[in-house]
């Protein structure tokens, strides 16, 4: 029987490991810890692994492990492949994967909820209630249909994105290297600088490159509207968090929503009570009322958790099968 190690699970993911195992009739063993150079000799005997972690795979030891093991993949139950060093990789003869649209529609919607809420000023008002003030002062809303949303990475979560907004009656434009025929009813594609400065919401969705990293900065967002509304639920790298907190406190945007910011890794997920937050930056969204702050949970749905966990093991068997995963990256 082909035996399987998933590193890390959440316990969230089990109901749809058993089921998955049930079906398939293969030995899947957990634990929950992070794949690194201390952990990495736990997939000794195992004819293939599947991860999900923030923190990088960076040091050679795992990969050159990994081949001497046996083992042909890695396979990410996540989007973001960042993480993994696929020079060390294909070095080490390990095919790549990742999961790239487990669920567009969870992080699409959280989006939505972000506008509504921001739109509404809904953290500003709940602020103002907690010292008895429910007065209407600065808090007269803006409606969607009468705005337009700019989309940077019209890809799978960038185009369900669109697509909702477009529902409900926005103007919906779009940079994005790839078009999409199948989009030409629901966005217009323009270049990065004419969502810049024209887009009353800015969303974020694309991967985290080496075009992409810091790409938000302190100039782009003086291009933007000052009623702008900036959303980033891609990657923290893509955002300077630095030039955000100040555009925010210098009013050259309106408000913000952050998922996924900078120096997370030892953070989301992260039971913190009680405890200091070693990130300035983030202390300083926190505090402001018209910004939301998420734990990247834009992901986090039924659905989407469990298409992490099935796409991922099928892909395992489709590689140790001898046969090609439509999701392999790096190539």
């Amino acid at each position: 029987m082909l035996k399987i190690l998933m590193y890390n699970v959440r316990p969230d993911e089990q109901k749809p490991l058993d089921g998955w195992v049930k079906q398939n009739g293969v030995q899947v063993d957990t634990n929950s810890v992070p794949l690194n150079a201390e952990t990495v000799d736990l997939a000794k005997g195992y004819d293939g692994i599947v991860i999900q972690q923030h923190g990088p795979v960076s040091d050679p030891t795992i990969y050159e492990k990994l081949h001497l093991f046996g083992i042909k993949q890695i396979t990410l139950r996540i989007t973001g492949y960042e993480i993994i060093d696929l020079d060390q990789a294909k070095q080490n003869d390990l095919v790549v994967t990742n999961v790239p649209a487990y669920s567009p529609r969870s992080v699409s919607e959280l989006v939505l909820a972000d506008v509504m809420s921001l739109l509404r000023h809904i953290g500003e008002v709940g602020e103002r209630e907690k010292h008895g003030d429910f007065s209407w002062k600065g808090v007269e809303a803006r409606e969607i249909h009468t705005l337009t949303v700019g989309i940077i990475g019209a890809g799978k979560i960038g185009s369900a994105v669109a697509r909702i907004f477009r529902a409900l009656g926005a103007t919906v434009i779009a940079a994005d290297p790839i078009h999409r025929p199948e989009l030409n009813d629901t966005l217009t594609y323009v270049d990065h600088e004419t969502v810049f400065k024209t887009a009353d919401i800015v969303t974020m969705h694309t991967p985290l490159t080496d075009e992409t990293n810091q790409m938000i900065n302190a100039d782009v967002f003086k291009k933007m509207k000052p009623s702008a509304i900036f959303i980033n639920a891609s990657r923290g790298q893509v955002v300077d968090t630095g030039a955000l907190v100040n555009a925010l406190e210098d009013q050259e945007i309106s408000a913000a929503a952050i998922d996924t910011f900078e120096g997370e890794n030892t953070i989301v997920g992260q039971d913190l009570t009680g405890k200091p937050i070693d990130n300035d930056n983030l202390k300083k969204l926190l505090a402001i009322p018209n910004v939301n702050v998420t734990p990247h949970i834009g992901f986090y749905t039924e659905v989407a958790v469990q298409n992490m966990v099935e796409i991922a093991l099928n892909d395992v068997m489709m590689i140790l099968n001898g046969q090609k995963s439509p999701h392999e990256v790096g190539e």
